[in-house]
């Protein structure tokens, strides 16, 4: 199997809008202050736009669907033809592997829990002048560490693809099953002759 140039340009292509998301993400975190009811003396915490949590969902979906091409075209390691083994492409496929599937689930866990916790937003939380109230916000650096871990899953999967494309045995049968079938397609031309030769005789 070769390498494909427009399976390389969709991946890199969603690698990086997800990266630009969870960039942006991280830039437009919801914030949020403590602020006095007029009616009935209680405070409660006033939030920003959830931006964020858009911008979190979408880098979560292009992340899978990029993991989904990547692990569709190479049949995920484990289906189709396999790889010559006792390789040494094959051993940097297995792990690059591993790797991409680590970075992949990282940044989604990152950007997934990045997303549902700067969406929650607390209500009532004291009595008017009470001491030391809060409003729960997304601490800074979640969606930072998933654009980190997008990054690095563009890499690994890259790396991944072309060495795979590398180890992959898809040419050698190909080349192989064509030697075979030129040598049993002359056997049976050799016995159409035999009769020919029997009828000048």
């Amino acid at each position: 199997m070769g390498v494909s140039i427009p399976i390389l340009a969709t991946v890199i292509s969603l690698h990086l809008i997800a990266l630009v998301f969870a960039i942006g993400a991280e830039s437009r975190r919801s914030t949020a202050k403590v602020e006095p009811d007029k009616y009935d003396e209680r405070t409660y915490c006033v939030y920003t736009t959830d931006a964020s949590t858009v911008y979190g969902m979408s880098a979560f979906a292009l992340l899978l669907v990029s993991q989904v091409v990547v692990n569709g075209v190479t049949r995920c390691l484990c289906f189709g033809k396999g790889l010559l083994t006792g390789t040494s492409s094959a051993t940097c496929a297995v792990f690059l592997f591993v790797v991409s599937w680590v970075c992949f689930l990282g940044a989604e866990a990152c950007l997934l829990a990045g997303s549902a916790k700067n969406a929650y937003h607390t209500k009532y939380r004291g009595i008017f002048h009470g001491e030391h109230l809060s409003c729960a916000t997304l601490r800074k650096g979640v969606f930072a560490a998933g654009a980190a871990l997008t990054l690095l899953s563009l890499f690994t999967s890259i790396s991944y693809y072309w060495v795979h494309c590398r180890a992959d045995t898809g040419g050698w049968e190909k080349h192989r099953d064509e030697g075979l079938g030129m040598a049993t397609s002359s056997f049976p031309q050799h016995q159409q002759q035999q009769p020919n030769e029997f009828e000048k005789v």
